[in-house]
Order: C-alpha cells, then structure tokens, then sequence
C-alpha cells in the first residue's frame, strides 16, 4: 500500500480477533492511514455483534471511508454490519474475494475471520479492499440496486425479473454470462435431484481455496505457513502419487495434464482423481476441456485450460475465440500466453490488446484469468512491461511460466512481477522448476501465491518432514 494514503479507516474486533486487529491497525498507520479503533482492547470474551455495529456506524455515519472487522470466522460480523444502512460488508478469504468485494460491489466494510486468516494473507487482503475501485457501469447499476433496498420506499420494480418479453430470443441473443449461469444452475438440478450428490461437512466454497485445512489440528503447521503467506494453490502433475495427498490441502491442487499426448484414458483417470481427493481444478488442453466438464459434472472440481498455448504466437481474436469457446465448453480458469515476439518488438499495443481481449471473454464468462509471460525468454525490462500490461488488461494473475520454456521460474522472476503488480488485487503465480520444499518456500516469500509444481506432492512431503524434524 502507498504512504500517501490517508483515508479514514474503523477498525474492530472481538477476543478472538483482538491480535490481529493490533497488528492491522499498526499496518494500516504504518502506511499513512488514519485508524479509529472501536475495540475490543483485550482478549477477554465479548459479543462481536457489538462492536461489528460500532465499525459499521462509523462507516455509515460517514466519520469513516471504509471499516474493517475481524472474529473468528468473519461471517457473523458480517451480518451484523449489513444490518445498518449503508453499508456494504463483505467477509473476504483471499486476494480474489476482497478484489470482488470492491471492484463488483464496492463493500465499504472487510470482515476477517482470525481463525481462518493468518497475518500474512490478512495484509494482503486489506491492501486489496483498500486499492481495488468499482468503476464499470454495470457494477456500479448493481451497487445502486443494493442500495436502493436501504430506502423506506423502495422501488421494487427494479427487482422484478423479466419473464416475458414476448419478444422470441434466439440462443446467440444470450449473453456468455447467462449461458455459463444456466450451465451452472442445469448442473445443479441434475446433481442434486436425487439427493445424490450432497456436499459433505468438508465442502467448501470454491471462491475459498486458500482456506483449506480449517480444521487447524489436521495440518502440518508448515502448511499453514504457507497458507498464513498467502499461497493459494499448489500444481499437481501427472506421475505424482496419490496416496500421500493431505485432505485438508487438497483444495490448493491443480492436477495437470498438458502433455501433448495425453489420451482420453488419460483425462478421465486425473478427472477420477480429482473427484476422489476434492483438488481445486484439473488443468488440460482446450481440446479436453468438454470431456474434463463431463467427468466433473456434479463435483466442485473446476476445469483450467490453457490459451495460445505454449508459445503465445496466436491473433488475439482467435485467442479471444479459443477462451470464449473454452468457458462455453466448461472452463472456469483460463492461462493465456502473451505475444512474447510482440513484446520484445516493442509492441505493447498489440500485447495489450491480445490479453485484454481474453481477460473481456474470461469476464463476460465469469472465469478467472491467468497471463503467462515466460519470463526465462524476456529482460527485466520486457518482465516489468509485460505484468504492467497484465495489470492494465485487468488480468486477475500474472504467471512466470509454461513449463516449455528454457527454465522455469524464479525467485528473482516473482520478486519483480509482484512489485509490478503489487497487492492490488492482481496475484502472481510461478511454474516450472520448483521441485522442493525449499524451492516452493523461496517462491512464497519472494510474493508468490499460487504455485505450479510437477512435484508438488513431494513438496508436500518436504513440508510435513521439516515439520516433524523440528
């Protein structure tokens, strides 16, 4: 976050938020905000819904430009705070909730859950909510809707749903957001109707995959490190064991396969594996993604595929057409490689356009976008370019690498990209090379926070055993 800052922020907590409240407000004071600390002062047991209220009131009463409020789960604060009017609370997990938060529905309130967060990711979750804007048109139409209902005579027929027209809508008429929503709802029915698909007492939203492992006494407290650093998801590639996947860390796995030959056979077994350890996606070809969507239908397992793939030498309409096609087949993560040959021509232009017309398609569609800039083929200058475009495009990470370049990523690669990119919503992710504990560690502290591993399980591994060692 800038120094030069100096916002008003509301600051509260309960016993169990307490610590870390202190060490957020010396943060935030620390970085030139002004602080108004509504308590709670100690760690002795209190209500949260009161002092929920006191961050609220100071936000709706305008004395403060956003409030923060942190128990142990963060949700009931939440509720709490959307009773007063005016505000906006959201209860965020990782970067990619708390960029929602504020650039789809401008929440003026942060809850955090003190169990759930560590310090690390907590930090960067409020730089997030305290850089992020909400400035398209059809977000802020939203937000005004939300507002509307704080009004004493609200306008319900802004709430009405359209029904009928009359008007005979051809399938081209929808949009790829409304397609992907019926996909999505179609799933649903089908999954559920009889009763035989019922999430479990360890199903957890898939905007949450940071927070795995809340179940604190199950993890290696290594683990947890990790997750306390921000790390958001771990690469798993074919070829690694299964059978020493921790349960509770498996909602940070990208189980990959882009081996050009890759079989049916083959997408369906890392599909099977998938379903059977909960991994956050599996990550294939576009070709597959179809087959991918099929096999997971019913599992909140997502589809990852890959775009201008590996060498990023394609038109950005046809990238465009790929990421479109690829969402409509089932994808809900897209990894594009920029035009590496136009950026080192010094053609930021064509570079700019060919992203921000797959990241446009991956926000039409409602998936999250991934830019890969193969920083083993570029200077620090074309690094530093290349995420500057990234961020500008609106992608929602920044990657190092396709696993097909002369080397993968590191930790000087990830330092540069996120000081490119900051916290300001917009996470980085580094590939290739990274075939230890060590490694993956050096990765983190360097800013990383996802990471893309052929031997992630090893790494693991490595966990557990420096664990047990100490």
């Amino acid at each position: 976050m800038s120094s030069e800052k100096k916002a008003i922020l509301a600051i509260g907590a309960d016993h169990g938020g307490f610590p870390l409240k202190e060490s957020l407000k010396s943060y935030l004071s620390d970085n030139g905000y002004t602080v108004i600390d509504c308590g709670t002062n100690s760690k002795d047991s209190v209500d949260y819904p009161q002092f929920a209220y006191a961050v609220a009131s100071q936000v709706a009463e305008n004395r403060a430009k956003f409030g923060i409020m942190i128990d142990g789960a963060g949700i009931g604060s939440a509720m709490t705070a959307n009773k007063v009017k005016g505000v906006r609370a959201a209860a965020c997990y990782d970067i990619s909730t708390a960029n929602n938060a504020r650039e789809h529905n401008n929440a003026n309130l942060l809850t955090l859950g003190a169990g759930l967060t560590g310090e690390s990711l907590a930090k960067q979750i409020v730089s997030t909510f305290l850089t992020t804007e909400c400035t398209v048109d059809r977000h802020l139409k939203r937000v005004a809707m939300i507002d509307e209902l704080d009004k004493e005579n609200v306008d319900t027929t802004l709430f009405k749903p359209i029904v009928n027209t009359g008007k005979e809508e051809k399938l081209t008429d929808i949009s790829n957001e409304d397609l992907v929503k019926i996909a999505q709802r179609v799933s649903e029915l089908i999954s559920n109707k009889d009763n035989s698909v019922i999430p479990g007492p360890n199903h957890q939203d898939s905007d949450m995959v940071c927070m795995c492992g809340v179940t604190v006494d199950r993890k290696p407290e290594t683990i947890r490190q990790f997750l306390d650093f921000g790390v958001q998801r771990l690469g798993y590639h074919e070829g690694t064991a299964c059978d020493c996947v921790p349960g509770d860390i498996a909602r940070c796995i990208d189980h990959t396969v882009l081996s050009p030959g890759a079989t049916d056979d083959e997408i369906k077994r890392i599909c099977a594996e998938a379903r059977e350890y909960n991994f956050a996606t599996v990550c294939i070809s576009p070709s597959y993604v179809s087959l991918a969507a099929r096999e997971l239908e019913g599992s909140p397992v997502k589809v990852c595929t890959v775009v201008g793939f590996p060498s990023g030498a394609h038109n950005p309409e046809i990238k465009a057409l790929e990421t479109r096609q690829a969402i409509r087949d089932g994808a809900k993560e897209i990894d594009m490689v920029i035009n590496i040959g136009a950026l080192k021509s010094g053609n930021d232009d064509l570079v700019y356009r060919d992203i921000r017309m797959v990241c446009e398609a991956c926000e039409d569609g409602g998936a999250i976008s991934k830019v890969i800039i193969e920083a083993a083929l570029l200077t620090d200058d074309e690094k530093i370019r290349a995420c500057e475009l990234a961020k500008k495009a609106r992608a929602n990470f920044v990657k190092t690498s396709t696993g097909f370049g002369p080397h993968g990523a590191t930790a000087e690669d990830v330092a540069l990209m996120r000081k490119v990119v900051g916290y300001s919503g917009i996470g980085v992710k580094a590939a290739g090379g990274i075939r230890s504990f060590e490694d993956a560690e050096k990765m983190i502290k360097a800013g990383a926070n996802r990471i893309g591993a052929s031997a992630s399980i090893k790494i693991v591994g490595g966990a557990m055993s420096t664990t047990i060692s100490n």
